[in-house]
């Protein structure tokens, strides 16, 4: 690829039975207004053309057989790579449905992994059904991880919005574990990947970073618990000394007031709810999920698959085309980073 056109962005089709497919299409079809980078759909041809009909979009589906074909077929239609199918039965998923959605997915990451692609989007997945079909990795971040040979702890999920970003520092767990899973070392160790990542794929020259309290009040001075002074505090104070602009142990209940919001850049939470809650209160129809730490730009709309309104052309695409926009500013950014270091 020439520096004028730049590689494609991959899409990985997600659960054929839920929203995935029909944002795709959608976003294809609003690509010029959104400001889209030419994208291309690893398998599902079928689906994507029954899904965009029901819709009620005048979305054509162009085969192609390698990724290079993007740019000429995005002018024409949403470019597919590769024959895998299935049926298009909305809102009710099945088995052949899950391995066609686990096919892609696989796929999209071994092209982007190969340099053939210059991000990967992932539609939403239903992770029971995948579960049937051999897939055994809590969500797709870990999955990815695993794919690209990156430890599972390199992996940091971040929630990008146009109000928040925000970062679940522990994930996919029962609330009562989250107290043994905190560490000093786990803190540090993903607060750093996130200020290289804002720096390096945002572009802000010096990121803050802002640490949640785990208790109610950040624990009111261990009237609530220990872990703020035992365990958060130290990390800010470690992190400090490294340069990196961290404050906390903040109460999370006043964190994401506006006025609280223009003075970081990122929120790093204890737990999922206390990350996610927010951003979708602020951006449910923009979020996207960032994967930070992996050799690989991932994006994905932060949302699920939404089976219950699948197929009924009432599903939001604005945080399927935030993310497909999101990874193709990542990858400029890179690349233009590339070219001013040689």
């Amino acid at each position: 690829m020439s520096a004028q056109q730049p590689l494609p962005i991959a899409i990985s089709l997600g659960d054929p039975a839920g929203i995935g497919p029909e944002l795709s299409a959608e976003a294809w079809v609003r690509r010029s207004e959104a400001g889209l980078e030419p994208f291309f759909v690893l398998g599902g041809a079928k689906v994507l053309a029954a899904a965009s009909a029901r819709r009620g979009l005048d979305c054509p589906i162009i085969a192609i057989s390698h990724p290079a074909e993007t740019h000429v077929a995005f002018a024409h239609g949403v470019p597919v790579l590769g024959a895998a199918d299935a049926g298009y039965t909305p809102g009710q998923p099945d088995e052949a449905g899950a391995r066609l959605a686990l096919a892609s997915l696989t796929e999209a990451t071994q092209l982007a992994r190969d340099g053939e692609a210059a991000a990967l989007v992932t539609a939403p997945i239903a992770k029971a059904e995948l579960a049937k079909v051999g897939f055994d990795f809590p969500g797709q971040t870990e999955f990815l991880a695993d794919a690209c040979g990156a430890a599972a702890e390199d992996a940091v999920m971040m929630l990008a919005g146009p109000s928040l970003r925000t970062v679940p520092l522990t994930v996919h767990c029962a609330l009562a574990e989250v107290p043994g899973l905190l560490s000093r070392e786990l803190i540090c160790h993903k607060a750093r990947i996130v200020a290289a990542a804002l720096a390096r794929d945002f572009g802000i020259d010096r990121p803050r970073l802002a640490l949640t309290g785990l208790n109610p009040h950040a624990g009111e001075g261990g009237k609530f618990g220990d872990e703020e002074a035992r365990i958060i505090a130290p990390a800010v104070a470690a992190l400090c000394d490294e340069a990196i602009d961290a404050t906390g142990p903040h109460s999370a209940d006043a964190l994401f007031t506006p006025r609280s919001r223009a003075t970081f850049d990122a929120a790093l939470c204890m737990y999922h709810d206390q990350a996610l809650i927010p951003i979708k209160a602020l951006d449910f129809d923009e979020g996207v999920n960032v994967a930070l730490g992996l050799p690989i730009i991932r994006t994905s709309p932060d949302h699920g698959t939404a089976f219950d309104i699948a197929g009924k052309g009432i599903a939001d695409p604005g945080a399927m085309i935030a993310a497909i926009r999101l990874a193709g500013e990542i990858a400029a950014r890179r690349a233009q980073s590339q070219l001013a270091h040689g």
